[in-house]
């Protein structure tokens, strides 16, 4: 005779009908996505992840794209941003280069990233899950941790029946879907929400934590990726059963503080907290071209207008940075960055553009590039950024030049007026 402690809580993710035993379809509607565990109802911290999110909104918008392969990039010479999960039967993975995309899928629907529409549609995301608890911390466009310890008195229902609620009002009324990590640590919640994409739910409680991570491969865990994982293969180990088996100071002497973090992420410890809306660590923008560009000259225009496109992000909220980073990416895929510490916080796109331009000069020397980035890092307030330059009398002049034309784009529209080193140019 099975005992009350033996039986598994559950419920219908469609119809929300609670299962007093396990079953493989639910007793009211008769649906299979079921979802059970020991913990379930005693779980608080979640990870929440857009299924496909660009591809799915371009779906969304295009019903004669639903049975289709879609891949979102940036044409030919760019890569793959996402791509649905038709495409990814294929062999079609994010990072990409969209040639090798369009080898494994050549019958695909390929549509350039339209960021302001993506953007907007992840703020109404943000928003709802706003609604669900004030502990919502962002990691992207399209995901984020959510803290729901406390909130059943608000929602009348344990956090578990909340977020199934919560990812059935997103697909209704946003017509995307999601994917839910259920479980008591930052890092299990993050590993159970792709476990079963799209439209997933899965849940891992802290009882079967480390036998849950055993048999998985090193690179399951948070800050693992290729070349360290190489490090590891080459020390032998490859699982994380092989980690569980080790001192925490051996894998100290080994890997230093990333030895401390192999130790206990491999028994399921991580005692990291949600915070609220951490703050961003750099404003940056890229771009990568359709065809390979070496001339300085063909490479000012689009550092010009990428510095304004980060100049805009600064002064938009109202923060500043202290160092420039150049990022640029050759024809074979190897990455030059450089950067330069300011003596002031910057917002102006005119020092940051100018500070990109000496960094780039160094770098164009006949090598062909495939993608030109720009950017600021050490971010802080406003308050101490662009003071007056008592030396480049210029400087002052070029500030002022910059507000007036903020004024005008912010009435008239962004193609309102360019400057010369943009004017003509038609890289977007």
């Amino acid at each position: 005779m099975t005992s009350s402690a033996d039986i598994i809580l559950g419920f219908c993710r469609d119809c929300l009908a609670e299962q007093k035993a396990e079953t493989r379809r639910c007793r009211k509607c008769g649906s299979p996505r079921l979802v059970y565990h020991r913990e379930l109802y005693d779980l608080t911290l979640a990870h929440i992840d857009c299924d496909a999110f660009y591809a799915t909104i371009e779906k969304r918008d295009n019903p004669e794209l639903a049975d289709k392969p879609v891949i979102i990039g940036g044409g030919k010479r760019g890569v793959v941003s996402t791509a649905c999960y038709i495409a990814r039967i294929s062999g079609v993975r994010s990072a990409m280069p969209m040639f090798k995309a369009l080898e494994l899928c050549p019958n695909a629907v390929v549509i350039r990233p339209d960021m302001e529409k993506y953007v907007g549609v992840g703020r109404q995301v943000r928003q709802l899950m706003m609604e669900l608890t004030p502990l919502v911390q962002p990691l992207s466009i399209d995901e984020a941790f959510l803290e729901l310890a406390g909130t059943e008195r608000l929602h009348r229902d344990p956090p578990a029946r909340i977020l199934a609620k919560f990812a059935k009002r997103i697909e209704s009324e946003l017509g995307i879907s999601i994917s839910i990590g259920l479980s008591y640590c930052k890092f299990l919640a993050k590993v159970a929400s792709d476990l079963q994409k799209p439209r997933g739910f899965s849940v891992i409680g802290e009882a079967e934590a480390k036998d849950f991570l055993a048999p998985r491969p090193v690179t399951t865990i948070w800050g693992v990726g290729k070349a360290f994982s190489a490090t590891l293969e080459a020390d032998g180990i490859r699982t994380i059963s092989q980690l569980q088996q080790m001192e925490e100071g051996d894998l100290m002497r080994r890997y230093g503080s990333m030895g401390q973090r192999l130790y206990r992420l491999s028994r399921g410890m991580d005692e990291r907290e949600v915070h609220l809306n951490d703050a961003a660590k750099s404003v940056s923008a890229e771009t990568t071209f359709f065809e390979d560009i070496s001339r300085h000259d063909d490479l000012v225009p689009v550092l010009r207008r990428l510095s304004e496109k980060v100049s805009a992000r600064l002064k938009k909220h109202e923060i500043a940075g202290h160092t420039v980073v150049l990022k640029m990416k050759t024809a074979d895929f190897k990455s030059r960055t450089r950067n330069r510490r300011l003596e002031d916080p910057t917002q102006l796109a005119d020092r940051i553009f100018r500070t990109g331009l000496s960094l780039m000069e160094k770098e164009t020397d006949g090598t062909k590039f495939r993608l030109l980035g720009i950017g600021v890092t050490d971010l802080c307030g406003p308050a101490l950024a662009d003071p007056p330059d008592l030396v480049d009398q210029q400087a002052g002049r070029r500030a002022a030049a910059e507000a007036a034309m903020d004024k005008l784009r912010d009435k008239f529209g962004k193609a309102a007026v360019e400057t010369g080193y943009t004017f003509g140019d038609k890289r977007r």
